[in-house]
């Protein structure tokens, strides 16, 4: 491999230091698209509507997410799922109520349908900063809320990111506390199992 004149390697500084990622990259004031984790960059972790719970759980925990977004035959996207939906009080209530084991359970029978989730358009996005986003979270009491455009390829609405109130807290450097904190004892008890 050549590499052109203008681009040239050096030996590593020996005073040089690891630059520490997370803390202070942005601030409540910066613009909201900072924040934000963009499909266009990063791949969704993502999980089949068939998939067992237990199976959605691991994928959160190797991945180190609380959400995964559910996609169905051809790539269309079904829905989401977070740890809340696997670890609350809804995988109880739904055995109770027609039988069998939690274990059987599927990503399908706990997941929000596409039709139920909350999403900010990008075109807004760009207009507002990192605070707002965190007080529009907190107003709905959700944790994340994903932020859709259009396919420039397609002219189809597409999902383009995510925001996370705790990835924003980490990037901030100060502790977010989950606006949808639990309120039943299974909840409570699930929350202190993690």
């Amino acid at each position: 491999m050549t590499l052109p004149v203008h681009v040239r390697a050096h030996k590593l500084s020996p005073n040089a230091s690891l630059c520490i990622s997370g803390f202070n990259l942005i601030a409540a004031d910066s613009p909201a698209i900072e924040a934000m984790t963009d499909f266009s960059r990063i791949n969704a972790v993502s999980i089949a509507p068939a998939a067992l719970i237990n199976e959605a759980n691991a994928r959160m925990i190797s991945r180190g997410v609380r959400l995964l977004m559910v996609v169905g035959k051809d790539d269309a996207l079904a829905g989401l799922i977070t740890a809340r939906d696997i670890l609350g009080e809804k995988p109880l209530q739904i055995v109770q109520g027609r039988g069998g084991k939690r274990d059987e359970l599927t990503v399908a029978d706990l997941m929000t349908p596409i039709g139920n989730i909350d999403t900010l358009s990008l075109e807004d996005v760009l207009k507002v900063r990192v605070a707002d986003i965190l007080d529009a979270l907190k107003k709905l009491g959700r944790q994340h809320i994903l932020v859709e455009d259009t396919d420039p390829a397609t002219g189809l609405p597409r999902v383009r990111g995510l925001f996370s109130a705790t990835q924003i807290g980490r990037a901030l450097g100060v502790p977010v506390l989950g606006f949808d904190l639990p309120r039943t004892f299974a909840e409570i008890e699930a929350a202190l199992v993690n």
